[in-house]
């Protein structure tokens, strides 16, 4: 059967642009590859206010994007966390495990502590392998 999906398709999510003219996230063939998915509100476009609210959002935004890409958290192979200091690091566990809560099917994952331009405070990227 001859598939009639584009081998590249890009992804954006309502309500919310990078500065730059990049997409939120690529599929390519049943590759998932995203920008960087910030914790900005959809329903205003701007950051939400401080590190738990900014973690909620990212997670909410990845949410959205696997969804528009056809793809599950379970398609996820790879996260790779951003944030900008350590004291985020349990708002971004607690989204992680409210997604992930079985230790034995969990993405592999590794969190750099950088600093994030515009106020950012946390920033998701993923690799995901959609089933078809």
């Amino acid at each position: 059967m001859i598939s009639t999906k584009p081998w590249r398709q890009s992804f954006q999510i309502d309500g919310i642009v990078h500065k730059a003219p990049i997409p939120m996230g690529t599929r390519v063939g049943n590759m998932l590859f995203s920008s960087a998915i910030m914790g900005s509100d959809p329903q205003t476009g701007k950051l939400a206010e401080g590190g738990d609210a900014q973690a909620r959002h990212a997670f909410a935004n990845l949410d959205a994007l696997l969804a528009k890409a056809g793809a599950t958290l379970g398609d996820i192979g790879r996260m790779t966390v951003y944030i900008a200091s350590d004291e985020w690091r349990d708002a971004i566990n607690r989204e992680w495990l409210a997604r992930f809560p079985d230790p034995d099917n969990r993405p592999a994952r590794h969190t750099i502590i950088k600093e994030l331009p515009g106020g950012m405070l946390a920033q998701l990227d993923i690799i995901a392998v959609i089933k078809e």
